[in-house]
């Protein structure tokens, strides 16, 4: 932060750098500290995440009922990509504490769909390792 004065002695100018990440489609003020504000983080509970992981535990029950008997043949019911499909219902191998801390809104601002979407492991401390503590 800098302050200069003006040349008539009443005027003070304050810069402060300031950042605005998004984070779940929102701006975040970010201080140059690196600390996002002086209160503390509220719950942020990313919908888009939400919905992916129920309708990932949806598609793996049509599965073990025998509604369904392939990815493929969910893919062609909800006229998508099988490979979507394959993406989601990976998504019910996370681990319950980081279901449960993503359904809370706890989970980290760099957890994303699009990151989760990625491969993990499957053996939970693994998980919690390379996704960080949620």
């Amino acid at each position: 932060m800098t302050a200069s004065a003006a040349h008539d002695h009443e005027t003070i100018t304050v810069h402060v750098p300031l950042t605005f990440p998004r984070r779940g489609g929102r701006k975040q003020i970010v201080l140059p500290d690196g600390t996002s504000s002086w209160a503390p983080p509220r719950a942020r509970v990313d919908n888009t995440i939400v919905k992916a992981i129920a309708r990932g535990f949806r598609w793996r029950k049509l599965l073990e009922t025998g509604v369904h008997a392939t990815v493929e043949d969910i893919a062609a019911a909800e006229k998508i990509n099988a490979s979507y499909v394959s993406r989601v219902l990976r998504l019910t191998l996370l681990a319950p504490a980081t279901v449960e801390a993503i359904l809370d809104g706890r989970q980290g601002p760099d957890v994303t769909l699009a990151m989760l979407m990625r491969p993990f492991p499957v053996e939970w401390e693994k998980q919690r390792l390379q996704l960080g503590e949620v």
